[in-house]
């Protein structure tokens, strides 16, 4: 990067650099590790987190095709969390609010471009400092500046190295090339990574190659341990590119039907959402083997990402390990998958919002579902009241522990998820509570959804004089949480104080080629030269 490293680019804008490079499995190497035997009256927990699985894809949710028998048999001998929310449909924000117990914007998180500033502690540093061993491997996506807790193992925090610059052009909002042709699918054969292959590896490989650290230190070292321990597990599927394995993936696509969506309902998105449309350039209709081929895919790519669950779930069986440990299972956000025309990520409709949630361990009940409205936020108070571990009164989380428990009525209020991402012309939240969903947008028209009715989202009750009162009663429930327009504009500051900076310290050329990637010659071009002559 010209004469600035990038080490010292990232320091200015305490996003911060990986320090390291992602070892090998033969370079696995456990620091401090306690010697002699096991003395552990307190739970061990595995924290395993997938990125862009939607929670309708998987057998125990009910789906007609896509196979998780793995999940199925942990959600069989657990509890499912069928209404369960990430912090904001995309991975940076969602992951620094899973780990923190706190929303997004608290941690001023608001897009990939913006990552965890440290403002609050992560759960892994909770746990360390109240004697857990922590343990993580695979993506993590927060910011290495800071004292995570973990003993990194293999961790990826890619975007405090290479920041999403198309999110920090929203006023206005352009568009960004690659997103249209990525609405594909390929296929793979079956993985195997040796030690000596760790660059340019595809997401299936980057699984196969983490599963495999993980299973040596269930195997090897976690039993060793003579204090208990929490272990985080950063899988990548089913995020894009989206290549299934072949002996699935030609079933699926023999099977999959392409979503139903008519002009009409084009016609009616929300603007905001439309404006998201015309950003990822799928405004225009997509081929229908494109999509056969992006769905199948992604349905193969859940299929694999079982696999490699069941891996886990079932050495810490063979080891016996699960008696004594919490199996939490969740993803960071969703995918729309072609639902209400939209693609990938970063609205607020039920496709990204609404992640799976399964957790099984000792004393929970078992083949449960509960359909009450809950968040990621409310995992770290959850984990610690587990764990014995005294919960601050600052964390944003509602303990699920009622709810596992049979305790109705003590759960949250209701979820809740904010986005700021790239291709938002303006903030967005998101309140569920009970059956209704409210999507606010500021300064535009808001739109609400009873789901019990309409599961699909296709019918907006927001103008319906007979639901005025419920209306005003979600307005109310989320205003109680957070101001959504000071967080907007906070939102907006942040994302351009990021690009204030990559102006002062770059070169226009730097600048150019930074941006040209993800916005295209002419875009970036046009950019850099608006930016260099006013300075911002």
């Amino acid at each position: 990067m010209g004469n600035i490293s990038r080490r010292e680019f990232g320091r200015r804008l305490a996003t911060g650099i990986v320090g390291a490079s992602i070892p090998g499995i033969s370079g696995l190497a456990l620091p401090g590790l306690p010697e002699g035997p096991v003395v552990n009256d307190r739970p061990n927990f595995v924290f395993l987190c997938s990125d862009q699985h939607s929670a309708k894809y998987a057998g125990f949710a009910g789906h007609s095709l896509v196979k998780t028998p793995n999940l199925d048999r942990i959600a069989r001998g657990g509890v499912n969390f069928s209404a369960a929310y990430c912090g904001s449909p995309l991975c940076v924000p969602s992951r620094s609010s899973m780990m923190t117990g706190m929303y997004p914007s608290d941690v001023n998180s608001f897009c990939n471009a913006t990552v965890y500033d440290g403002t609050y502690d992560t759960w892994g540093k909770r746990f360390r400092d109240a004697g857990y061993y922590c343990w993580a491997v695979g993506k993590q996506d927060l910011n290495p500046a800071f004292d995570l807790g973990f003993e990194d193992a293999g961790v990826e925090h890619g975007h405090a190295r290479k920041p999403d610059i198309t999110s920090l052009f929203r006023e206005p909002v352009g568009y960004r090339i690659g997103e249209r042709e990525g609405i594909d699918g390929e296929i793979h054969e079956e993985t195997v990574v040796g030690p000596t292959k760790v660059k340019n590896l595809t997401n299936p490989e980057r699984d196969r190659r983490d599963t495999d650290i993980a299973l040596r230190f269930f195997r090897e070292n976690s039993p060793r341990l003579k204090k208990p321990w929490i272990a985080f597990i950063g899988l990548r599927e089913p995020h894009p590119v989206w290549t299934g394995l072949k002996r699935y993936y030609d079933d699926y696509l023999s099977h999959v039907k392409i979503p139903d969506v008519s002009i009409s309902e084009l016609e009616n998105l929300p603007l905001p959402f439309q404006a998201m449309r015309n950003f990822k350039r799928i405004s225009t209709p997509i081929p229908e083997e494109r999509i056969r081929r992006a769905i199948a895919a992604y349905f193969s790519m859940v299929t694999e990402l079982d696999d490699r669950i069941g891996e886990i779930y079932r050495c810490l069986e063979e080891t016996n390990q699960l008696g004594n440990t919490y199996f939490i299972y969740t993803s960071d956000h969703g995918e729309s998958l072609g639902e209400h025309g939209m693609w990938l990520k970063s609205n607020l409709y039920e496709g990204p919002a609404n992640i799976p949630l399964v957790i099984s361990g000792p004393g929970l009940p078992t083949g449960k579902q509960i359909d009450t409205p809950v968040g990621h936020v409310d995992l770290v108070t959850t984990m610690l009241e587990l764990a014995r571990i005294p919960v601050p009164g600052s964390l944003r989380g509602v303990s699920l522990s009622p709810l596992l428990s049979g305790r109705a009525g003590q759960g949250p209020l209701c979820a809740y998820v904010e986005s700021h991402s790239e291709g938002n012309p303006t903030g967005s939240c998101m309140i569920r509570k009970g059956d209704w969903k409210l999507i606010h947008f500021s300064y535009y028209q808001d739109v609400l959804f009873n789901l019990k009715d309409d599961p699909e989202e296709r019918r907006n009750r927001i103008e319906d004089p007979a639901v005025q009162d419920v209306a005003a009663d979600m307005m109310l429930t989320l205003r109680r949480i957070v101001d959504p327009e000071e967080v907007t504009e906070r939102a907006f500051a942040a994302q351009k104080k990021v690009l204030n900076t990559f102006v002062r310290e770059m070169s226009e050329d730097e600048l150019f080629e930074l941006m040209r990637s993800r916005l295209g010659d002419g875009q970036a071009r046009v950019l850099v030269r608006m930016l260099k002559r006013t300075g911002r």
